[in-house]
This record gives structure tokens, C-alpha cells and sequence, in this order.
């Protein structure tokens, strides 16, 4: 067997392993349902099938800040008829609209298929809930196909019109760069003092973007650059992936988890990419008194973060020399 093949298996099972790691028994009465994208509710003839099934089924998902189940509903009911006071459990950390794309997921995946019209349900909910997803990561995750999704955000007047995609592999894709921008430079006349993540939000473009047409208009020039620059670039080119893309697959990697040191860096990532997701909300959350000590570690700990990534920087130089 090639070292290729030993690696991929090595970190599938330390994955197997992190995952049974992460799985605790709790007692039945404490789980309650959860938002199911099945429409016709549970199948009672799954659930007796299940309960017949006399060897151990696997663990089921719920929301940790809940207790509400997330896939393995028809599980939970087997394991309730057949009498048992505990069941294994793999809890999920996100918002409620992230577990609701989770549960469409894993019925997608694996156990009773969903229906045609309970995929087609998910991937509107999920286009409301999710407008940034490309059509072909809605597609995927719903088990329909990438134009009738497309279908599916035209037709619908509930879905908000973004002016970029997020793709199955993470990255933004902006839709119309030019008119995102001057969205950004609307926004910023009306309220200058309105956060970059903010007007992003509303002008559907990244952070970045709002960055530069900020910058732009404090030097007196037009937002959309000219001749086809930065504008039409950003149309046809792919951005960075999200950081929790990026999270998600440091997150995977076997050399990081089996080291203290690397459990501890992915502790901190983690923390700071969930946390930057809230920024703006816990701004306005610091009390006026504490502003000026919150300001001084902050940049503190942004000159900490800056200086690992210079480390970082120098290090992949040296182990790669040009």
C-alpha cells in the first residue's frame, strides 16, 4: 500500500476517532423533536423497522443548546419503543438555521430519503436563510439540481438578491461587482459611521470590498474602478475562502489535533473566527467605561496575531525557497 493510501487512511480514522470521542449517552426524556424537513412528519413504519433492528444504530445529532435533534429522529423513537433509557448522541455547535441546513444534509446523505417535495421546501428555506450559497451548493446539499434551485431564487420574491455567491469550495464570488460597490458608497454617504461589516452586509459584497471603496472615496475617486480594473476582476475571480471554510479544514487535519500545541492554536482560531461572526453585536455591547481598556487589548492582541503570521510567513519561505 502507498504512503498516499496509508495517509488518507490514517486521517480518516483519526477522524472515526475524533468523532466516537465526541459521542456521550444522554437520557431520552432530556431529547425533544427537532426541525424536521420531512413535511409529512415522521414515517411510523421506518420507525418499527428500526426498533427491529437488533444490533447498535449509530449515534443521532442534536443541538447542543437545545437538546433538539438535528438527524435521527426515527432512531430516537425506535430506541424509545424498545424501552431504552439512554442513546448516544453527537452534539452540534450553531445557529438554528445552520442546524436546519444540517439535518437536510445528513437526510440527503444517508437514511429514509427525502422527498421531492420536502428537498424542494429545504432548498427555499435554505435560500432565505442562506442567500450567499451558490445554487450548486444548495443543489448539493438538498439532493436537487443546481437549475432548479436557480429556479427556485428567481421565482421567489422572499429570497434577498445578494450580489455574490458562496461556493461549495468556500469561496465568494461576487454577481455584479460594480453595483455592489456603488451600494458601498451609498451606504457610507448616508452614515459614515456605519462598521464595514455592516454596510458589506446590506451591499451584499465582502468586508474587503467595502474597504477599498471607503478608501477610494477618501482619496476622491469613484468607487468602480475604471478600465476594467479591480471591478471587473473581482467578477471573474475568485476571493479568499470564508475563515470558516478555512477553520473547517484545519479543523480536519490530523497533525494539528494530535499534538497539545496544535489542539490549543485550533482552540484559539476557532474562538476567534466564531467570535469575529458577532462582532459588530458585541461592540455595541461593551459598556462605555470599558471602551478604552477593550480597545487597548484588542490591539494588543492584534499585534500578537500579526507577528505569529509574519513567523508563519518566514517559516513557509524558509521551508520553501524560491
Amino acid at each position: 500500500m502507498g504512503d498516499v493510501a496509508q495517509s488518507v487512511i490514517r486521517a480518516e480514522a483519526d477522524e472515526l476517532h475524533d468523532r466516537q470521542s465526541n459521542i456521550v449517552s444522554v437520557p431520552i426524556v432530556q431529547v425533544l423533536p427537532g426541525d424536521s424537513p420531512r413535511l409529512e412528519g415522521e414515517d411510523k413504519t421506518h420507525v418499527l423497522r428500526l426498533a427491529a433492528v437488533e444490533t447498535q444504530l449509530p449515534p443521532i445529532m442534536i443541538d447542543r443548546r437545545t437538546m433538539r435533534v438535528i438527524d435521527g429522529i426515527h432512531r430516537l423513537m425506535a430506541a424509545s419503543i424498545k424501552g431504552q433509557s439512554y442513546i448516544d448522541v453527537e452534539f452540534f455547535d450553531g445557529s438554528r438555521e445552520d442546524a436546519f441546513l444540517k439535518a437536510v444534509e445528513a437526510n440527503v446523505e444517508h437514511g429514509l430519503p427525502l422527498t421531492q417535495a420536502d428537498r424542494t421546501a429545504a432548498a427555499l428555506r435554505i435560500l432565505k436563510s442562506h442567500p450567499n450559497m451558490s445554487d450548486r451548493a444548495i443543489a448539493k446539499s438538498t439532493g436537487l439540481g443546481a437549475r432548479a434551485v436557480a429556479e427556485l431564487r428567481r421565482s421567489s420574491e422572499s429570497v434577498p438578491k445578494l450580489n455574490f455567491r458562496v461556493g461549495r469550495d468556500g469561496k465568494v464570488r461576487p454577481l455584479d461587482a460594480a453595483k455592489g460597490r456603488l451600494r458601498v458608497a451609498e451606504l457610507i454617504k448616508e452614515n459614515p459611521e456605519a462598521s464595514l461589516r455592516q454596510v458589506a452586509r446590506r451591499a451584499g459584497v465582502s468586508p474587503a470590498t467595502a474597504l477599498d471603496v471607503r478608501r477610494r472615496l477618501e482619496r476622491g475617486e469613484k468607487p468602480v474602478p475604471s478600465q476594467g480594473g479591480t471591478a471587473t476582476c473581482e467578477t471573474v475571480t475568485p476571493r479568499d475562502p470564508l475563515p470558516g471554510v478555512t477553520l473547517e479544514k484545519l479543523m480536519r487535519d490530523p497533525s494539528l489535533r494530535q499534538s497539545e500545541l496544535g489542539r490549543r492554536l485550533l482552540r484559539m482560531l476557532k474562538e476567534n473566527v466564531v467570535g469575529g461572526q458577532d462582532m459588530t453585536d458585541i461592540v455595541a455591547s461593551v459598556p462605555s467605561h470599558c471602551i478604552d481598556l477593550a480597545i487597548q487589548l484588542s490591539r494588543h492582541n492584534s499585534r500578537i496575531w500579526e507577528d505569529f503570521a509574519q513567523e508563519l510567513k518566514r517559516r513557509s519561505q524558509a521551508l520553501s525557497p524560491e
